[in-house]
């Protein structure tokens, strides 16, 4: 039970719903409640067959498939989140471009890169070796849940909040996206000492 609290609260800290809403407050301030939805849970349902596959091939998709190492991929991811939190932290502009509104598919956009990225693919595929297949997707579809549903219910209080006080939402962004920027460069560094040890320790 405890390493299926751990990687449910991996995958919900990878995925972190404050900073996502960061990413996509362009959609959250344009697109109704209902729509905004009915994305996310598209966007969730995408995302989850891919973390299943994943969790279910385990390395075998990277050494047999993709012809690259699983470590290789967890420094890589590493890195990218380092470069994230700097960016974020330093406020050199959006470390990804916003997701267009208007855009046919959304869903898909908000899946690949916001949700299923380096993070949450190594994430995925620790969890199907350590928890098997059945439980790692429950504690992956979980940590989904618990994630878009945190968006979608700040989706529901800017939609409150935004005709009645604009200033403190934009004051929100800023503090958000500074604060989640020292967990995301905290989170970059484990994640590549983790990758080091574990190639140290097959050497």
């Amino acid at each position: 039970m405890e390493i299926f609290s751990q990687s449910f609260l991996l995958i919900f800290v990878l995925l972190n719903p404050f900073i996502m809403s960061v990413y996509l407050l362009t959609l959250i301030k344009e697109v109704p409640f209902g729509q905004f939805a009915r994305i996310m849970a598209r966007a969730g349902l995408i995302s989850f067959c891919v973390f299943f596959l994943f969790a279910w091939l385990g390395e075998v998709i990277f050494d047999d498939v993709l012809q690259i190492r699983f470590l290789a991929f967890m420094i890589f991811g590493g890195i990218t989140f380092l470069i994230i939190g700097i960016r974020l932290i330093l406020g050199i502009g959006p470390p990804i471009s916003s997701v267009n509104p208007h855009s046919t598919e959304i869903a898909g956009a908000i899946a690949m890169p916001f949700i299923v990225g380096p993070g949450t693919i190594s994430a995925s595929v620790i969890a199907g070796t350590q928890l098997g297949l059945i439980m790692s997707s429950l504690a992956i579809a979980v940590g989904l849940v618990c994630a878009l549903g945190s968006i979608i219910l700040f989706k529901k209080i800017h939609d409150f909040v935004q005709t009645r006080k604009e200033r403190y939402v934009e004051r929100y962004v800023e503090i958000a996206g500074r604060i989640t920027a020292l967990f995301t460069g905290s989170f970059a560094v484990d994640m590549i000492l983790k990758g080091i040890e574990r190639w140290i320790a097959v050497i």
